[in-house]
């Protein structure tokens, strides 16, 4: 071979192996932890395009028997808007449909010349030459990654196999980014009926040990309504729907806000519980300010209430004490829970609260003592509890 045959070679062996760089460098960008599948698609053309120096290239997704373009990069506005309109399907008229129908690599050297191909997109674009790869995650066609030139320069098949290479590993970036989202999507799904804490723990590792069962040091907070039960009585549905629903967003937002954990909400009764499954410094503060914020917040909502001839107040309990945490329920309805004497006198002294009264146990006002303002109030005869109770009222926060 002389010295311009070697020359030659040594540069198509340099551009083969900056190709391949490229399809590793944009795999390690793929791979990357959180990306969602509309970037990745988005980078997934962008490389293929240079991979072969093609003018355009796109990507197509399955949809049931359907394969519709979800990225491009080079194509006009006018083929993007048609794609949109008319997903492809099985069949010979189109390199995608043909992919589609043999779950091969297709190579049109010239779409002039090949008498079955009669995409209409062909008439809005101008390109000779096309090239479409089946993406294959698990032997299921899940898409088709598609390169193009204007002119005719059908792709040589160290292209093709180089194309192929991309499409395969492609496959597993797709996979993943879809894999992320659906976890990301039932995430949200469980937020909607669990609180932020408990969803979050059931998606993790170490939820299963959490769920199983555990004892900890706990602030619970009970609240109902005062006057909720002959409310509900003689309220029309949609009133009590109205109430309960602006209940129930205030104690969500404040819930939230105070880090606390919902445990239940029942009509008017809700059950708030702090220090896990995250554990939480100043837990019993945090459930004091809580319920404060309750109460300055459902006393306004209360006022507008009033107006309406409703008569409604929250009544609050905070106990401090050791419980058990863990799943509780049946097979296909499980939720969260918290077992104890601690959620039994949190709830007992809320019921003995008065409208705007909020009642803590002798070892919550212990905990909170010199932080906050409090006066003892007569011991207190609790159903469930043996001996007189003693409780302190909360006023503020010192």
């Amino acid at each position: 071979m002389d010295e311009s045959g070697i020359a030659e070679l040594t540069r198509e062996l340099d551009d083969l192996r900056s190709r391949y760089d490229a399809v590793a460098d944009v795999l390690h960008t793929l791979s990357r932890s959180g990306l969602r599948l509309q970037p990745i698609l988005d980078q997934i053309v962008t490389v293929a395009a240079r991979l072969c120096e093609s003018d355009s290239s796109f990507l197509y997704l399955a949809d049931g028997e359907l394969f519709r373009m979800r990225a491009n990069i080079g194509q006009p506005a006018e083929v993007v808007e048609y794609e949109r309109l008319h997903p492809d399907r099985a069949g010979p008229n189109s390199a995608t449909g043909r992919v589609a129908m043999t779950k091969k690599p297709v190579h049109i050297p010239d779409v002039d010349a090949d008498p079955d191909y009669a995409h209409p997109s062909a008439d809005l674009e101008r390109f000779r030459t096309l090239l479409s790869l089946p993406v294959f995650v698990e032997q299921e066609l899940v898409g088709v990654i598609g390169v193009s030139r204007h002119e005719v320069r059908p792709f040589q098949d160290r292209e093709i196999e180089l194309m192929q290479t991309f499409a395969d590993q492609s496959a597993i970036a797709i996979s993943n980014a879809e894999l992320f989202e659906t976890v990301e999507r039932q995430k949200a799904e469980l937020v909607r009926f669990l609180s932020p804490e408990v969803a979050t723990l059931v998606s993790s590792d170490e939820g299963a040990q959490l769920l199983a069962g555990h004892r900890a040091y706990t602030t619970v907070v009970y609240f109902d309504l005062r006057g909720f039960t002959a409310f509900a009585e003689a309220a029309e549905p949609e009133e009590l729907m109205d109430v309960v629903g602006s209940y129930h967003a205030a104690a969500g937002e404040l819930i939230h806000e105070h880090k606390g954990t919902l445990e239940h909400f029942a009509g008017d009764g809700l059950m708030v519980f702090f220090n896990d499954p995250v554990p939480l410094p100043d837990h019993e503060l945090h459930g004091a300010r809580l319920a404060l914020a309750m109460r300055e917040r459902i006393g306004t909502l209360a006022a507008a209430w009033r107006k309406r001839g409703y008569e409604l107040g929250l009544g609050a309990g905070i106990a401090v004490g050791h419980a058990t945490f863990g799943r509780i329920g049946f097979e296909g309805r499980y939720d969260y829970g918290v077992l104890g004497r601690v959620t039994n006198l949190a709830a007992r002294l809320s019921d003995q609260a008065a409208a705007g009264q909020i009642l803590l146990s002798q070892r919550a006002y212990a905990a909170l003592e010199g932080r906050v303002e409090a006066k003892p109030v007569a011991e207190l005869q609790l159903k469930g509890f043996a001996g007189a109770v003693s409780a302190y009222e909360l006023v503020r926060i010192a």
